[in-house]
């Protein structure tokens, strides 16, 4: 676990408020997945600690050009402030009856995106967070959010059906509706409307949580950020070293370029980032790959690996019966 970002004598006064158990959830779930990716791959994570000067900061950690991943990035963030125009605006069109402009708000959480070299080797997303903000009348409101993903670039059913058991069995821990109703929510979110189909295979998402209870919620958000590691981490290491051929490769940027729309033109944590004054646009921008392609009309041949992959990503499956 990294050092906090916040001063360690205002987190020990409040010790018991969900600001700071978020910090700490937070770093701590940070410095146990980059611990196990460094071993995966060798080589030892960049750590930046940033500062904004609107309110908080964080701590960004990547691997560029490793053995095993491409580019690896874990970034946790602890900001506060006034509520941008524009981010307010996107909170109010989901529901958010909060009353006034101008609002002091506070953000904090952990987000990833794992793209590895190997295209037999799926990337991997997820994200964790915790948002409040104070209404002209004083009302404290507070929702969380979050999910994990994988976007493989060939169909492996069996890593995606282990990937799925991972996730529905943390859910089921806390509320047996939860996966099924989640991972609907994934299939949805991750979709890229211009192109018809959707990012990935799926997992879990979900945003705006307020019940049944902040403590419960928190517990939940605990649990899917110490599950990631026990959900990919086996199909990186049963993958890795697998042979694969140039056309394999070029099939993996042209998906990446998926990623990348999906990613700047719908994504809605990118969005807010954007939108929020003083944000650090490297972290924001982290989830990129390091290299994408686009190919003017590209259609898979017919019957190949590639067209049954685009035929689960235009129509989700259920991977847990």
């Amino acid at each position: 676990m990294g050092k906090p970002l916040t001063d360690i004598k205002t987190l020990e006064k409040n010790k018991d408020s969900m600001r700071t158990k978020m910090e700490v959830m937070i770093l701590k779930a940070q410095g146990e997945i980059c611990r196990k990716l460094s071993d995966l791959d060798g080589k030892k994570f960049q750590v930046d600690r940033w500062e904004r000067q609107q309110g908080g900061g964080g701590m960004t950690c990547v691997i560029q050009d490793g053995k095993v991943f491409e580019k690896a990035g874990v970034n946790v963030s602890v900001v506060y402030g006034t509520l941008a125009a524009k981010a307010a605006q996107q909170m109010k069109s989901r529901g958010k009856g909060f009353k006034g402009e101008d609002l002091p708000f506070f953000a904090c959480g952990i987000s990833s995106v794992i793209h590895p070299r190997n295209p037999y080797v799926p990337t991997v997303h997820f994200n964790y967070r915790y948002f409040e903000v104070t209404d002209i009348d004083g009302q404290k409101h507070a929702w969380f959010g979050g999910g994990t993903d994988l976007t493989p670039y060939y169909l492996n059913e069996q890593d995606v059906m282990h990937f799925h058991g991972v996730l529905k069995r943390v859910c089921d821990k806390h509320d047996a509706s939860y996966y099924q109703r989640f991972k609907s929510w994934c299939d949805k979110y991750f979709f890229i409307p211009h192109r018809g189909e959707c990012r990935g295979v799926g997992g879990i998402f979900f945003d705006d949580l307020e019940d049944p209870t902040e403590e419960k919620l928190f517990n939940f958000l605990e649990s899917c950020a110490e599950a990631v590691i026990p959900a990919y981490a086996p199909i990186v290491e049963k993958h890795m070293n697998d042979p694969y051929s140039e056309e394999d490769r070029k099939w993996q940027l042209l998906r990446r370029g998926r990623y990348v729309e999906f990613n700047l033109v719908y994504d809605r944590g990118t969005k807010f980032g954007l939108y929020t004054p003083g944000s650090r646009i490297e972290s924001i921008l982290m989830s990129l790959p390091l290299e994408a392609r686009w190919e003017y009309m590209h259609v898979p041949d017919k019957n190949s690996r590639e067209e049954k992959m685009l035929e689960v990503l235009r129509n989700p499956r259920e991977w847990i019966q």
